[in-house]
């Protein structure tokens, strides 16, 4: 479906990456910094999942948007530094120096937590850390809103133009972010040689379970929104935001993949084993197949809510300004 558009894969991968990198390092530094000051334990390791898997998705993500705008053509092999040179308040301008910024943070916020790194002591490595969590929490926030920005700000696209996009992005990153550090932290679970570092990865498990639930509460709230402030509008925004309701040509990709498969499904099953322990302070555990199941269907449901954006946007438009 995006032959022929002038958006295709390598900008929906990367608001995709991009906005699951941010969630994921936000996360990270939110659940380190909660730890206090004597922050360890399950604190540290879930916080590392997040520091070593954010600057990953956030650098290929930038690389296709780079080789979007065509600077991998022959002859134009240096066009992206062009976006280094002129320096103006324009979304591309803005993001490009804020990409910058925080793929660079996240490296050195991930080198903090390789054990015995060199080049720095413990208590120096722990100090930049404290002193990075604080940082990156803004800028991975930055990044999540400027991926609904960089659509937002395109007046001539209906479906785009809507101050609600960038918030919906923004708590979907979040909620994408936290589903690939469960995802990683249940492939890779690391050793739990005793019953107390047990109690400490299904207790890990819960805050990241339970932050999920609430994210995705308010992203369906927010998708909601977005919907009916768009259908109750008159004019070329209505008939664009139609292109999803029921009847409309996106209508079974969206409602499938987007709200069914990756919002509430997993909403439901998270709910179901994190009432228990939030109502009656039961013993959480979740069996490694479901953890698995439920961030691989919340990461679908996030790109798939990329995809339908991007190319609902475009076969809905332009209008005139």
């Amino acid at each position: 479906m995006t032959e022929g558009l002038n958006w295709g894969l390598p900008v929906i991968w990367y608001l995709f990456l991009a906005g699951m990198g941010a969630g994921a390092l936000t996360a990270s530094a939110s659940l380190f910094l909660r730890g206090g000051s004597v922050a360890r334990g399950m604190h540290v390791e879930i916080a590392r999942y997040g520091a070593f898997i954010a600057p990953i998705p956030v650098m290929v993500g930038s690389l296709l948007l780079i080789f979007e705008l065509g600077s991998f053509e022959a002859g134009h092999w240096f066009r992206w530094i062009n976006l280094y040179l002129v320096i103006n308040l324009s979304p591309m301008s803005i993001g490009t120096w804020l990409l910058t910024f925080f793929i660079g943070l996240s490296v050195v916020y991930a080198y903090t937590f390789i054990h015995n790194a060199p080049g720095i002591t413990n208590e120096q490595r722990y100090s930049l850390r404290i002193f990075l969590s604080w940082v990156i929490i803004p800028f991975g926030i930055g990044v999540a809103v400027y991926t609904g920005v960089l659509l937002g700000a395109m007046p001539s696209r209906p479906f785009w133009n809507s101050p609600i996009l960038a918030m919906l992005f923004v708590v979907s990153s979040l909620s994408t972010g936290i589903a690939a550090v469960l995802l990683a932290r249940a492939l890779f679970p690391g050793k739990q040689s005793n019953d107390e570092a047990a109690e400490q990865y299904h207790q890990s498990g819960y805050i990241f379970a339970a932050s999920d639930v609430m994210l995705i509460g308010f992203e369906l709230l927010i998708l909601f929104l977005f919907l009916m402030f768009a259908h109750l509008t008159v004019g070329d925004v209505k008939q664009a935001v139609s292109v999803v309701l029921p009847g409309g040509s996106l209508a079974s990709m969206f409602f499938i993949w987007v709200v069914l498969v990756g919002l509430l499904v997993p909403a439901l099953i998270e709910l179901y084993y994190v009432v228990p322990k939030l109502l009656y302070h039961k013993a959480f555990a979740i069996p490694r197949g479901i953890e698995i199941i439920v961030p691989a269907a919340i990461l679908t449901g996030g790109f798939m809510l990329r995809y339908v954006v991007v190319i609902a946007g475009q076969i809905t438009g332009p209008v005139g300004i």
